[in-house]
């Protein structure tokens, strides 16, 4: 497939769908612990529950969202979970209306919501690669990552002023409206679905097994599995002492802490404005390991942030931060995308999240236990040093060696046993994928 993004009606549809998600997802983040903590009066901790439920569907459900992901039609499952979630998110108002909001029903809420993300996100990630060809992957993944980011600028204030307008638990009737749009833009696409030839006959244990296994004999996967799970551990760990360190430290108001984030995410939404020709010039796999290195210095104007002007320090080394992040994950995923064989991506995706933001919540643990033992400004520099030394997975890698990415693979290339017997009976059949 080749040609402009922009003439691709069954990307654009997959784009705004994603787009409107991500807006839904960002409202919530905002919209669910200020309904517990105005509404329902709860405590700290168990405001702080509510963050945990969100990230614990990645530990237990990503590994058989894979699974489901290679077997079934990847956009009825998106469709099916985006119906879910905005079905699940209008309890939260019915509930308040009706007298029977509980904590419990949000922890419900929160918990099942995450599920569906996650076999969403495993889905989406599968799908795209099919409907854009590999040699757009790149375009196609920077343009995602982009709303992502855009999401984080608008989401946040959106959900502020919709809680300020209709109050906290009303909220959740736009918030609901975000997935329903999401699932109408999916049921538009008109692309042929892809076939599955999945490993239906074998056991889920199994199936599991070959992701597992996939990523363990590519000698890149391992490094870059490695290099986003040790990033990700210590991003959270930044992240868990920072609003304090802003504030405790430096005398941020509420209003310079929002405007200090904004700032800093806007590194990452200008990279992603130019993610496709940088990687083209740099060279596709190269950018891998440049765009973990190069910034890198810059994270220690974190740490070294002043209270006034010197705010300034931290957003831009939060923005050198977010073109990492942009350049980095779009070329990660990316290579992850071109060289699995489509009978295994969505497992090798799934792979991927089960371990890589496995180590999201011990990060942040590890942040406040820095902080705690040797306060706020030394925990950062601990933790940035921590973020770029991420980096050394991938420079001593194969990857240095490489200018670009290796040809995509087929749908035969290192697919398990049972599936490559299954494809050599579909070519004798005359079937075409």
């Amino acid at each position: 497939m080749t040609g402009s993004l922009w003439r691709s009606r069954s990307f654009l549809l997959l784009w705004g769908g994603q787009t409107a998600g991500e807006v839904g997802a960002r409202i919530s983040g905002v919209a669910v612990p200020l309904l517990a903590a105005t509404v329902l009066h709860a405590s700290v901790f168990q405001v702080s529950v509510l963050a945990v439920l969100g990230w614990v569907p990645y530990l237990i459900v990503s590994l058989p969202a894979g699974v489901l992901a290679d077997r079934v039609d990847r956009r009825r499952l998106m469709i099916g979970c985006d119906l879910g979630r905005a079905v699940l998110l209008l309890a939260l108002p019915v509930g308040a209306l009706t007298g029977h909001l509980t904590l419990v029903l949000l922890y419900a809420v929160v918990t099942l919501t995450g599920v569906l993300t996650v076999f969403f996100t495993v889905a989406y990630r599968t799908e795209l690669p099919g409907l854009v060809g590999p040699e757009r992957l790149v375009d196609a993944n920077a343009k995602v990552t982009m709303s992502q980011e855009l999401a984080e600028l608008a989401g946040p204030a959106l959900a502020g002023a919709l809680v300020g307008l209709a109050g906290a638990a009303r909220t959740f009737f736009v918030n609901s409206v975000t997935y329903l749009i999401s699932a109408m833009a999916l049921a538009l696409i008109r692309a042929p679905a892809r076939e599955r030839v999945a490993a239906e006959r074998v056991g889920l244990r199994q199936a599991i097994a070959e992701g597992l296994s996939f990523v363990r004999r590519d000698a890149i996967l391992v490094k870059l599995l490695a290099c986003t799970a040790v990033s990700n551990f210590f991003v959270m760990a930044t992240h868990g002492v920072d609003v304090v360190f802003l504030t405790r430290e430096l005398g941020a108001s509420a209003v310079q802490v929002g405007l200090v984030f904004s700032l800093g995410a806007v590194g990452g939404v200008l990279a992603g404005t130019v993610a496709d020709r940088l990687t083209r010039w740099v060279g596709t796999a190269r950018t891998i390991w440049v765009s973990m290195v190069v910034p890198g210095p810059l994270y220690l104007l974190i740490p070294a942030a002043q209270p006034g002007w010197g705010l300034l320090l931290f957003a831009a080394g939060f923005a050198a931060f977010g073109a990492n992040a942009m350049l980095y994950n779009v070329s990660a995923l990316s290579y992850r995308q071109r060289i699995t064989p489509p009978p295994l991506l969505g497992r090798v995706n799934a792979s991927f999240l089960w371990i890589s933001y496995g180590s999201i919540p011990l990060g942040a643990l590890a942040g406040g236990a820095l902080g705690s033992a040797f306060g706020l400004r030394p925990a950062l520099l601990i933790a940035v040093l921590g973020m770029w030394s991420a980096s050394l997975f991938v420079v001593f890698s194969p990857l240095r060696g490489l200018r670009d990415f290796p040809a995509a693979a087929t749908r035969s290339d290192d697919a398990p046993g049972d599936q490559r017997r299954g494809q050599q009976r579909e070519r004798e059949a005359g079937r075409r994928d």
